[in-house]
């Protein structure tokens, strides 16, 4: 009896169990999912129109084209003429066969993309053709147009999704397109919209036999979010204007809100390039740059020694710690030496000797030997220089250097600012302060992408804080932006020390490196770098021309903008990023510019040569002419 009841409840139990698995499959999760891949039901999906993208101002940056795809259904194909098929769509038959294998090992009953973006003549010519050949039909889709020749690294581009992720995705299917790099990849989910679907029954030969459940499970379409960018387009095409025939980046903030004005990166491309049929091979052609490296974005991933603009911070630290004030003082001496060894010696060209050189006048002035000397009593100041370093460390840290700054953008680089533990790791003997002496003055290990020291710049202009960078403004249907973008970061320098670094970065244009780009009704603070730039050739260093940088803010009072710029082997900061530096605000400010002479030198100053023979040094190749 026992045995029979024990049966009983076992073939309950297992039929309980059976039951509500069939449930949870054909009810719970018998709708979409189960349907996508289901041999007997076809799906048409109506692509919705991709987002705007706009800048600040309201100029249309980004908009939408109609394009047409071949699409397959392998299952579905017929018997058909391979030579006339493959001269209708301008392929070979070795092509075909290529690419009905790949549709193939995708999904057999499933369709893919046969031939993408056909040009508009192809497409009405195809449209009458085309049916008389089962299991091909054309697709509708929305790709993009740049209305404005500029920006391509702000902006991105899409492509079609890869084999993995259409596998993968439950949103995707093969030959859909999806955003890479820029805007496009970051704001993906808000650009692209959601497809409309409409499901239909098939029957054993294939035949649609009508609407799924009466359409019970058709969605439409849902238009992607128009983005309002932060860019100002004006200023970023002008930016690059400037840029022709150099190498670099270009960071613009307005240093209230952490909104990135410009994004300058050179060389650039017409983003237009990656568009329609023509993509992939420019694609090829632009990725495959190793040496202008046009799809690399400068302004965001390269890595540079911030030179003297890190001066100010080294200052604004020692006045933080309290081992100098504004009127502490060191002789110069045309230079700084930490040691009896012969090269143990920082030079330096302020040309201030006889008398002490106070803070003002030492940033004003760029004088290695006064940030020598205050970066020798931070670190000191501390019972060991493990420590010390470390104290310096998180003080330049809190100014967005040295980690990513969380950005809306998907590329990036962290940038160095090295740790007392960066030292012990790497020496194998005691350091000290005179060691790691060349971080005083932004050479040394220290190393910052031009963002992070458009960053660090509008923080000083703030006097202590920054927001977030960011290149969205607004998403259409969301009234306010992520907290991360709002959220004011304080700096660990304290707002009564900053006032002192302004007013040198002022005298900076009115008495010191930078007083030949200044701009009349403008003041603007600034501070001038030129750091050495060496390469190794068969294992023996080369110096070449020093890169050329530029931090400014402007005006002084109430500033509208921050810039750093990076121009590669360009030689002093005064000569070329300086002047490009003043345009572009006097641009920005007064939306003209009065100094047509400067604008047309720095347009037309071209420092190719200067790259062709970097490239022939680093092959060993003799050097040409013109190099300085």
């Amino acid at each position: 009896m026992k045995r029979s009841f024990l049966l009983i409840f076992l073939i309950t139990l297992i039929g309980i169990v059976y039951i509500s698995r069939l449930f949870q499959l054909q009810v719970v999760r018998g709708g979409e999912q189960s349907l996508t891949n289901s041999a007997t039901i076809k799906i048409e999906y109506d692509y919705p129109e991709r987002g705007y993208i706009y800048d600040r101002n309201g100029k249309l940056l980004v908009a939408n084209q109609l394009s047409y795809d071949v699409m397959i259904i392998p299952k579905e194909v017929e018997p058909l003429d391979t030579l006339e098929f493959c001269s209708l769509l301008k392929i070979d038959k070795e092509d075909f066969i290529k690419r009905f294998k790949k549709a193939e090992n995708y999904a057999r009953w499933l369709p893919s993309v046969f031939l993408k973006q056909l040009a508009k003549e192809d497409y009405a010519f195809l449209q009458e053709k085309l049916p008389k050949y089962k299991g091909f039909y054309i697709q509708k889709r929305i790709i993009r147009n740049y209305p404005v020749k500029s920006a391509a690294n702000v902006l991105g581009f899409i492509s079609e999704v890869n084999e993995y992720v259409a596998k993968n995705s439950d949103y995707y299917e093969q030959g859909e397109l999806i955003g890479k790099l820029g805007v496009e990849k970051q704001y993906e989910k808000e650009l692209r919209g959601i497809k409309g679907r409409k499901y239909f029954k098939r029957n054993n030969l294939n035949k649609i036999t009508g609407s799924y459940k009466n359409g019970k499970y058709d969605t439409l379409a849902v238009a992607g979010k128009d983005l309002t960018l932060t860019i100002d387009s004006e200023l970023q095409q002008y930016g690059e204007l400037l840029m022709s025939g150099k190498r670099g980046g270009i960071v613009a903030i307005e240093p209230q809100t952490g909104e990135i004005l410009a994004l300058v990166t050179a060389p650039s491309y017409d983003p237009n390039l990656l568009v329609g049929r023509q993509r992939s091979p420019n694609s090829v052609r632009l990725f495959n740059d190793s040496i202008n490296m046009p799809t690399f974005d400068r302004g965001l991933q390269a890595m540079y020694a911030p030179g003297s603009p890190f001066k100010i911070l080294t200052g604004l630290i020692g006045l933080q710690e309290g081992v100098i004030d504004e009127n502490t003082g060191f002789y110069c001496q045309h230079g700084y030496r930490y040691g009896k060894r012969p090269n143990a010696f920082m030079g330096c060209h302020c040309r201030i000797v006889g008398r002490p050189v106070r803070l003002k006048t030492a940033i004003a002035k760029s004088c290695n030997t006064y940030f020598a000397n205050t970066y020798r009593r931070i670190i000191d100041n501390y019972e060991n220089p493990t420590i010390g370093t470390d104290a310096w460390s998180e003080h330049a840290k809190s100014f967005g250097l040295g980690n990513y700054l969380g950005y809306d953008l998907p590329s990036g680089q962290k940038g160095r600012i090295p740790s007392g533990n960066f030292y012990d790791r790497n020496y194998n003997f005691r350091w000290g302060a005179t060691t790691t002496i060349s971080n005083a003055i932004g050479q040394g290990e220290v190393e910052t992408t031009p963002i992070q020291l458009a960053n660090m710049t509008a923080a000083i202009a703030n006097k202590g804080y920054f927001y977030t960078p960011h290149i969205v403004k607004k998403i259409e249907g969301k009234s306010n932006l992520d907290s991360i973008y709002v959220t004011r970061r304080n700096t660990t320098v304290s707002p009564e020390h900053f006032p002192i670094a302004i007013e040198a970065m002022y005298e900076t244009f009115t008495r010191g490196t930078a007083r030949y780009s200044q701009v009349k009704g403008i003041d603007i603070c600034g501070k001038t770098g030129t750091v050495e730039n060496f390469i190794r050739v068969n294992k023996k260093k080369v110096q070449l021309t020093d890169h050329s940088i530029f931090i400014a803010f402007a005006p002084k009072d109430n500033p509208k903008i921050a810039i750093a710029i990076f121009v590669e082997n360009g030689g002093y900061g005064a000569t070329i990023a300086a002047p490009i530096t003043s345009l572009l605000i006097e641009k920005y400010l007064n939306k003209s510019i009065t100094r047509k002479y400067l604008e047309d030198r720095m347009v037309n100053l071209s420092l190719q040569e200067r790259y062709d023979n970097q490239l022939l040094i680093q092959k060993g190749d003799t050097i040409a002419t013109g190099t300085k």
